[in-house]
């Protein structure tokens, strides 16, 4: 399964990895000690210092920014360039000193960013094994081998619980999101199997009365009346069912939207009061509704779900809060902008954005005098229609 949305650190797009690269390059200013004991050498080990300094740096952001996702294989050009890495780490202490031995940080940490998962915490270890290595072999002393190495594997540890909890986050994002389409898939095979029980028996009889009508051309005018008359109570018991699909009150649309959210695993908390709004205005606020828990269920990762009608002497409100993720500014899709329209209207207002405490709102409010008639959207099944912010 391909991924469809970014995540920091490791999610396929050109935004991930230029955050990837900022990070990893900021990551990079504790080898300015490096630098400075370089500078401090004869000519010709300075420029040759300089030339390792610029090597290790660049094969180090070029593993990293070159694995394009941690959902994915690792590429043969991440292997070379992870080796490379491994290599240079392993002989530049050698050659330039004591001064060098932070290295193996950086091989733990982007060992643990580009590795396969399965693998991926051998990096700490083994960096921290090579390290102790190091320092022993340059007298670098026990408490600057325990100091390294322990920064080393611990750092390494601890991005690979960073990478492990995020791998998860977008995994459940995902399953959240199969769980939405697959409520709306069973509600639309619902509806299709309601639709076949109710036009199967008048469709067979139109068929036999034909068959009838073109047998006995005495009994034809008879049938066809028959046909007529079944065929316009066919049409009626259609579109009474697809109004009752699409106008239904607002007490059926909050069962609905407690039915699509718990699938999609989020939790809900209604109020209401105890007699709600009169049919007119609760099909419009119902259809708002709709809208609104479309929203949360496809594109919020909310983890909860508020939903609140209230009623005084002229208007009533209904307002729908989530605590997921919520842009800034956020620019309103077609469902906001249609039901904005629609309410508008019938005299009443919707006003949305972002919760100062995090996630998204929505509040609609319509006179309770309206006559205004809910919406029939082209298809109105709770979480099927993707009406993005």
């Amino acid at each position: 399964m391909k991924p469809t949305s970014s995540l920091f650190f490791g999610i396929p797009g050109s935004p991930a990895r230029a955050r990837r690269t900022l990070w990893s390059s900021v990551g990079l200013l504790y080898l300015i000690p490096v630098g400075v004991d370089v500078a401090h050498e004869t000519a010709g080990r300075r420029a040759a210092g300089f030339v390792a300094l610029a090597a290790f740096a660049a094969f180090y952001l070029g593993t990293v920014v070159s694995h394009r996702s941690w959902l994915d294989p690792v590429s043969p050009v991440t292997w070379t360039l992870f080796g490379g890495m491994a290599a240079l780490t392993a002989v530049l202490p050698f050659a330039f000193g004591t001064s060098w031995l932070g290295l193996p940080v950086y091989l733990s940490l982007s060992s643990v960013i580009t590795l396969p998962q399965r693998v991926a915490a051998v990096g700490p270890v083994a960096a921290a094994a090579l390290c102790a290595v190091q320092c022993e072999a340059l007298g670098a002393g026990t408490a600057a081998t325990a100091i390294t190495g322990g920064t080393t594997i611990s750092l390494g540890l601890l991005m690979g619980a960073f990478r492990h909890s995020r791998t998860l986050v977008h995994e459940l994002q995902e399953a959240r999101g199969e769980v939405a389409r697959l409520a709306a898939a069973d509600e639309r095979l619902r509806i299709a199997r309601d639709l076949h029980d109710l036009l199967g028996q008048s469709l067979s009889l139109i068929v036999l009365k034909s068959e009838l009508a073109q047998r006995d051309p005495a009994r034809t005018r008879t049938e066809v009346d028959e046909i007529r008359s079944v065929a316009r109570q066919a049409l009626a018991d259609v579109r009474g069912t697809i109004s009752g699909y699409r106008a239904r009150c607002l007490t059926d649309e909050i069962g609905s939207a407690r039915a699509v959210l718990d699938a999609a695993g989020i939790a809900l908390t209604v109020r209401t009061p105890a007699a709600l709004p009169r049919p007119a205005v609760g099909a419009l606020l119902g259809w708002a509704l709709r809208e609104a828990v479309t929203n949360v269920a496809r594109h919020s990762g909310a983890a909860r779900c508020a939903i609140t009608v209230a009623c005084d002497d002229r208007n009533a409100t209904l307002t729908v809060e989530d605590d997921g993720r919520a842009a800034a500014d956020p620019a309103p899709g077609n469902g906001l902008t249609g039901l904005a329209e629609r309410v508008a209207e019938a005299g009443g207002t919707v006003v949305s954005g972002v919760r100062p405490e995090g996630g998204f709102r929505i509040a609609v409010t319509v006179p309770l005098t309206t006559t205004a008639r809910a919406p029939e959207p082209a298809d109105s099944t709770p979480g099927t229609s993707p009406t993005p912010r």
